[in-house]
């Protein structure tokens, strides 16, 4: 039997707003996903830690400062430099368009945006961590 796909919420920086975290990480859980939600104010090898401690599928960073250049890019290259490149990193919250191109050539995974339906990340996440594992075989 395949284990649930395992995700990691993270709200790094100084960002208090957590509402968004809170709505996707339930919708996982209720999908049947085992969720890990890290808190407020994360710095990026703190999310890399737990990541690693968790043997997660998945981490979503959500971030509304206007930092998610420097998170995103923290993120993917600490766990790159841990060797879980393997893990897919992906997002939401505020991202204006023009810096999506950038995150994409990172290796950041979709970024859903104020109003994304829950079901679209859900659907999303079993779509790539099943790819991801079968590529694994």
């Amino acid at each position: 039997m395949e284990r649930p796909i395992r995700v990691l919420i993270a709200k790094p920086g100084l960002d208090g707003h957590d509402r968004g975290a809170k709505v996707i990480a339930r919708a996982l859980r209720d999908a049947g996903m085992e969720v890990i939600y890290t808190g407020l104010r994360q710095t990026g090898p703190m999310i890399v830690n737990a990541a690693i401690q968790e043997d997660v599928d998945a981490v979503g960073l959500s971030v509304l400062s206007g930092a998610h250049m420097h998170y995103f890019r923290e993120v993917v290259e600490g766990l790159a430099e841990r060797g879980a490149q393997d893990v897919l990193v992906f997002g939401g919250g505020i991202v204006p368009d023009q810096d999506r191109p950038a995150l994409e050539t990172l290796g950041v995974g979709a970024i859903f945006t104020p109003g994304a339906s829950t079901h679209d990340v859900v659907e999303y996440l079993r779509r790539e961590v099943e790819q991801r594992r079968a590529a694994e075989v």
